[in-house]
């Protein structure tokens, strides 16, 4: 559920005098068409994740959502569909990236247990819902240009979550129904090699990223790693793979690491579509959950 890697044309680095440029050509750009519709080259502003930041499905990156530059403004929506064996997510919501440096997001989600929900007690197709309010900020690098670099960029993350099940939550063994991540991102593009590298650190407390609260037996944040590689086949096309590290807060369920296996699908910068095969593990008592994950990304 990461993006893809590169877009319309070529980027071009100095090299010795002012007057010569050397251009770095990814043999997936070669017959990529000139695009007006952003400053960006195609798909660099990341599909959006399920927590409503510009990046992959799991986790942020350090791009801003959008295909605006420094001197323009992007957005996207996004409505994101988890297919789980024993659950279902549903995600959506919206993001706005304020001249490459400044990204602002919102999602909404909806977990439904279903018949899980009837064996715990709460009744088939019991909802969990919780909001998250997200802001990113570009702190140096660039993850398109610097080709001539090592040094990727590099982008500070907080989402804000507040779940509407705070009473149950706390009967579970969760402290809190609201909570706080924090979070630095580093991607790296090389157009090159039509690669993209993303890691991610995020300091946490959230149970199943806030559906089943914050906190637990310990109330104090974990640093959790997460990370996306992906390869552009072609201009239009991305496969990949995510993985991201949970804490295991609650004593009375287990809590898994998330992996999944991405197809990306970029006719235009103003649509995506992601599909992927994703491993959740245990998931409150249902263990051995695997989903099909969806998602269709419109914006500019």
């Amino acid at each position: 559920m990461a993006m893809a890697l590169a877009g319309p044309a070529a980027a071009q680095i100095v090299v010795g005098k002012p007057t010569k440029t050397a251009t770095v050509r990814p043999r997936a750009l070669e017959t990529a068409p000139r695009d007006n519709t952003g400053g960006k080259l195609l798909a660099t502003g990341g599909v959006t994740q399920v927590e409503g930041a510009g990046g992959g499905g799991l986790t942020p990156w350090a791009v801003i959502t959008g295909y605006g530059t420094d001197d323009q403004v992007g957005a996207n929506a996004f409505l994101t569909k988890v297919y789980a064996d024993d659950y279902r997510l549903t995600a959506y919501g919206g993001a706005i990236g304020l001249f490459d440096r400044v990204e602002l997001s919102a999602a909404k989600h909806v977990f439904d247990t279903r018949q899980v929900g009837a064996a715990l007690g709460l009744g088939k197709g019991y909802e969990f819902r919780q909001t998250v309010l997200g802001a990113k900020v570009r702190l140096f690098g660039d993850a398109i240009i610097d080709q001539d670099s090592w040094l990727p960029q590099v982008s500070a993350g907080i989402q804000y979550k507040d779940n509407e099940r705070d009473s149950l939550l706390k009967a579970i063994g969760a402290r809190s129904g609201n909570g706080t991540d924090f979070y630095v991102s580093a991607t790296k593009l090389l157009l090159e090699h039509s690669l993209l590298l993303n890691g991610t650190v995020r300091m946490t407390k959230a149970n199943e990223i806030g559906i089943l609260g914050f906190g637990g037996t310990g109330n104090g944040y974990e640093p959790m790693v997460e990370g996306s590689v992906g390869y552009l086949i072609n201009r239009n096309l991305l496969v990949g793979v995510e993985y991201r590290s949970k804490p295991d807060n609650l004593a009375i369920v287990k809590e898994s690491d998330w992996f999944d296996l991405f197809v990306a699908w970029v006719p235009t910068k103003n649509v995506s579509l992601t599909v992927a095969y994703a491993d959740l593990g245990t998931v409150a008592i249902r263990d051995k959950q695997k989903a099909l994950y969806l998602s269709l990304q419109v914006g500019f």
